[in-house]
């Protein structure tokens, strides 16, 4: 709890921060420019998701050993996890480089005269992209120590970047494109180099002395995990990042800033989720570690719930008045973008029945088969994508596609589970999946009914906020949580009470 308060502190201060900075970038570069970054340099936004999947491989590794109590083994996985780390930034580098020349060079639908400028973008990108992955031990190691303040403070001053950086191409007399591209770049390796500094200084096991410390049994147990990991994460940020390309070569550079603008709404709202996931991840693992299987199941069960229903305090409102906000915040509010918004919106809430499963497969250490099957499935949306369009869907079928996808991986994530770790699936698709369900339909019933009575204004959004915030709260206690968790929260408000109340004893007291 201590560790989700801080970084929901974070997310309140950044999230207006990077929603304003994102309207001021939308006017200064124009519909096309920002659509020609986001599927030119679309890998700086998967660089978050790429970042936190492979660190999430690593951290395993050193919550593991903190869990099992083998502090020895700690600095042998770091500077094997250096190594390992090194080589794939090399090989995604020479991947990314071949990948381009095709793309840039008749692929993608750029207009002629900003060819030049895309080309360039794109080795701001892979730049960002090499020295992410060669970071990924120093967020591996923080995540494990669970220091949250650190990532909150990174969070926080990312965001102020953004802006300033977002305020200065609004004036800039250079080309606005290549200036954000190229700023953008440098703050992300910026940022990368004050984790590197910080955990260095900080945690004793990040000693770089390949030398003294490497392992070839761990190496050998690392490389299998990582390869397995990085199949899985890979794959998926190839089939995010192929959806700006299908995209494109159908509807043209108009969508893709669609698809930047859905892509930085779901984000911001999302990351209270994931920010409450981060703090749990360690857990999980450290759970598997000291061999407490029934703590990492019920560490599985309340955080599928428990971020589901962050998301959804958010989601609700958003959805229902998503045209209004949009109008608000964007004034121009590109084609596409609402129900492009909405349906992304709805598959990251499929995604939120599953999510803490992932990690507890990866948390046993037995994740080959289940990756495997998982990054084969990732390329269905793609292909069924490209044929819908070919025949002449609409732009916004991918959409409705990967929702579909999403929740076959929901299925097979499940069937996994219960292979790998036992997970009970009846109580978890009575206890989690129907009763997140049930809770959604009401509250989103109830919400939508200020829009059969008002106009679109203010008023009207106060009143679908206030009206979801209270459906929300009243229908997760009666059907969201069993008996056994509404015991739990009691306990937990009555433990709360018993700490601030010697704190108002003697405030009255001094007084």
């Amino acid at each position: 709890m201590k560790n989700t308060g801080i970084l929901y502190v974070r997310m309140g201060i950044t999230v207006f921060i990077s929603l304003y900075s994102t309207r001021l970038i939308l006017n200064s570069l124009g519909v096309d420019d920002f659509g020609i970054f986001n599927v030119v340099a679309g890998s700086i936004a998967m660089l978050t998701f790429l970042n936190t999947a492979m660190a999430a491989a690593t951290q395993r590794f050193m919550s593991f050993a903190q869990g099992a109590g083998d502090f020895d083994k700690l600095k042998s996985i770091f500077n094997v996890s250096l190594v390992l780390h090194l080589s794939i930034a090399i090989l995604v580098l020479l991947l990314l480089e071949g990948v381009g020349y095709i793309l840039l060079n008749g692929v993608l639908k750029i207009p002629e005269a900003r060819v030049g400028a895309a080309k360039i973008i794109f080795q701001f990108a892979i730049a960002s992209t090499f020295f992410t992955i060669i970071s990924v031990p120093y967020d591996a190691v923080i995540n494990a120590h669970e220091n949250m303040f650190l990532f909150a403070i990174l969070g926080i001053l990312e965001a102020l970047i953004k802006l300033a950086i977002a305020i200065y191409i609004t004036y800039t007399a250079y080309d606005q494109l290549l200036v954000y591209g190229l700023l953008m770049a440098l703050m992300s390796i910026f940022l990368l180099v004050i984790r590197q500094v910080y955990c260095t200084r900080k945690y004793e096991e990040c000693r770089m002395n390949v030398k003294k410390y490497f392992s070839k049994p761990i190496f050998s147990e690392m490389t299998s995990f990582a390869g397995w990991s990085f199949l899985g994460s890979s794959s998926s940020m190839v089939a995010n990042y192929g959806q700006g390309i299908i995209m494109n070569v159908f509807f043209g550079t108009v969508v893709n800033t669609a698809q930047g603008i859905s892509g930085q709404v779901s984000g911001q709202l999302g990351a209270f989720a994931v920010t409450m996931l981060k703090a749990l991840n360690p857990l999980i693992a450290k759970s598997e570690g000291a061999n407490n299987r029934e703590l990492l199941v019920k560490a599985t069960f309340v955080g599928s719930k428990a971020s589901f229903f962050l998301l959804m305090i958010f989601y609700v409102p958003v959805l229902i008045e998503m045209p209004y906000i949009f109008k608000i915040w964007l004034k121009n509010v590109p084609d596409f973008a609402v129900i492009f918004c909405r349906l992304l919106l709805l598959r990251n809430l499929v995604e939120q029945l599953y999510i803490t499963l992932s990690a507890s497969i990866a948390a046993t250490g037995n994740i080959r088969k289940y990756q495997i099957y998982i990054s084969v499935l990732t390329f269905f949306p793609l292909v069924v994508s490209y044929v819908l369009f070919y025949f002449g869907a609409p732009a916004y079928a991918m959409y409705i596609v990967f929702i579909i996808y999403t929740t076959l991986t929901a299925i097979m994530t499940i069937y996994f589970a219960q292979l790998v770790f036992n997970l009970p699936v009846k109580q978890y698709l009575v206890n989690v999946i129907l009763r997140c369900l049930t809770t959604l339909l009401i509250t989103a019933s109830i919400s939508i009914m200020p829009l059969l009575l008002m106009s679109p204004s203010i008023e009207r959004l106060a009143c679908v906020l206030l009206i979801s915030t209270l459906s929300f709260t009243v229908t997760a206690y009666l059907f969201g949580f069993s008996p056994d968790e509404k015991k739990q929260i009691v306990i937990l408000i009555q433990k709360i009470g018993t700490k601030l109340r010697p704190k108002s004893s003697n405030l009255h007291a001094s007084s």
